[in-house]
């Protein structure tokens, strides 16, 4: 396996900017989406940045099951409550506005929220809970998702990996953010392992055999046929406690749907019954909640530090050398990245520097 070779974020950033305007989106829209995309890389997660850039945003857009410019639509509002229709827009312009509306009902009223319909890819969820912890407010959003997980005993992918996310202040340098499906793993992972050519762990996917599937490829194969899917958090088993991790994807997927009447489950494939690809209309919610609604920030911060902090003080397993909180592992992955940039594998490198000749951008100058 090759070196991963590093470059700027700024630089990703600009260039993924500038490939969005290329294929159609403004140039404000366009910055939003690169910033989104490239805080995923900034915080290690490296499934949801630019690894993405072209198959899910880039090919939609190409496809026409994506439209470049979003129209935001309020079709209901309320004082504190309002429901959006992205009509198949950028889904992180989309996001980033909702959860902008969400904060200043917040702002208002103490708490906030914005149901989205007719969305597209939204990229990490953490941003938006991040976006409203910047505002000193706890955030929490989810989104459902093109169908992938299997509910208790079964093995037809039925739910999408569903992220239920939240952020929230605290007096370190960093907030506490879980950010994370409600399957074992979700297929930004195992199109990772793909592209570095490395075997999946058991227990992610289940044939439908009820074999466990180790080999990437063939698990994004399965998914996208419907012959294999993502096992719940917990696992498929009662005795694993897989029907929590079944039971909050569920959850997620009734706030992503029924609140603002939305698409769900199967109608989520992104195909027609004819099989061509048609929009994925996806749903989303996003919750604000002002701490100075019922507490003094400060105070509600350092609470917060305290019980992370005798957290990561707690008896440590033998052979562990520390404790992590949500949130922390990112903050430490942005200390380690923010001098070097992006780690870009082979397969990345060479999609860049194809977009590159594609769309005539000769004065990026890469590393590669």
């Amino acid at each position: 396996m090759t070196q991963p070779v590093y470059e700027s974020f700024d630089k990703m950033e600009s260039f993924m900017k500038d490939v969005f305007m290329k294929v159609g989106v403004p140039p404000e829209d366009a910055a939003v989406c690169a910033e989104i995309l490239i805080e995923s890389d900034k915080r290690g997660i490296d499934s949801h940045g630019v690894g993405r850039f072209k198959p899910i945003y880039i090919d939609r857009i190409k496809d026409g099951i994506q439209n470049p410019v979003t129209r935001f639509e309020v079709v209901r509002e309320g004082l504190a409550t309002a429901v959006v229709d992205g009509h198949d827009g950028m889904g992180q312009v989309i996001g980033k506005r909702a959860m902008g509306m969400a904060i200043e009902k917040a702002k208002k009223y103490g708490m906030g929220m914005v149901a989205v319909r007719n969305s597209t890819h939204y990229g990490i969820a953490g941003y938006y809970a991040t976006q409203a912890v910047k505002a000193g407010m706890i955030g929490i959003t989810g989104t459902n998702a093109r169908p992938s997980i299997a509910p208790t005993f079964g093995i037809e992918n039925m739910l999408g990996t569903n992220p239920l996310t939240v952020g929230v202040p605290t007096d370190e340098d960093f907030p506490f953010v879980l950010d994370c499906a409600t399957s074992v793993s979700q297929r930004g992972k195992i199109e990772h392992y793909d592209r570095i050519k490395k075997t999946m762990p058991e227990g992610w996917v289940v044939n439908r055999d009820g074999s466990s599937e180790t080999n990437p490829a063939r698990a994004l194969e399965g998914l996208t046929k419907g012959t294999a899917a993502l096992a719940p958090l917990g696992g498929l088993s009662e005795e694993g406690a897989g029907y929590k991790g079944y039971g909050y994807a569920t959850v997620v997927e009734i706030l992503s749907a029924a609140l603002q009447q939305g698409q769900f489950l199967k109608a989520l494939n992104g195909l027609d019954p004819s099989g061509k690809k048609v929009p994925y209309h996806l749903g989303h919610f996003f919750i604000a909640i002002d701490v100075a609604a019922f507490v003094e920030p400060n105070l509600f911060k350092k609470t917060t530090g305290d019980i992370l902090r005798e957290l990561r003080a707690s008896v440590k397993m033998p052979g562990q050398e520390r404790i992590y909180t949500a949130g922390e592992k990112e903050y430490l992955a942005w200390l380690d990245r923010k001098d070097r940039g992006v780690p870009l594998n082979e397969s990345l490198r060479k999609t860049i520097k194809a977009l590159q000749e594609e769309y005539k951008l000769d004065s990026y100058k890469f590393n590669f």
